[in-house]
């Protein structure tokens, strides 16, 4: 276990001897399936992934497993990085699009109903 003081890494890749780099388990540390379902979701609409999946190992542990196997020689690390990116964009629109919806809300305040 690390010690008050160190940093425990966020995301770690575990690769079996003698795999390529098509086929990667990570693990992400402090998360639960709020993130691996969204991230699996945008994983899996990438045409060259061929399975993307992901574990809890046990309730008690706060870390999934993510598993992605791609095809035609490409990195897992490439549609990890794909899906984060959208998904932090698809979370930047929700919010954009809050914040516009609660401007609006405040300025119709501002005014008498009719």
């Amino acid at each position: 276990m690390a010690g008050e003081g160190e940093n425990k890494p966020v995301l770690e890749m575990v690769q079996a001897d003698g795999a390529d780099e098509g086929c990667v388990t990570f693990v992400l540390h402090d998360e639960d399936h709020t993130l691996g379902n969204s991230v699996r979701y945008m994983i899996m609409k990438t045409v060259d992934v061929d399975f993307c999946g992901y574990t809890i190992t046990h309730p008690s542990e706060s870390k999934i497993n993510f598993r992605i196997q791609t095809r035609g020689g490409i990195p897992a690390t490439e549609p990890l990085r794909r899906g984060l990116n959208e998904l932090n964009d698809v979370c930047q629109h929700v919010l954009n699009t809050f914040q516009a919806r609660v401007n609006e809300f405040k300025e119709s305040q501002g005014q008498p109903m009719e």
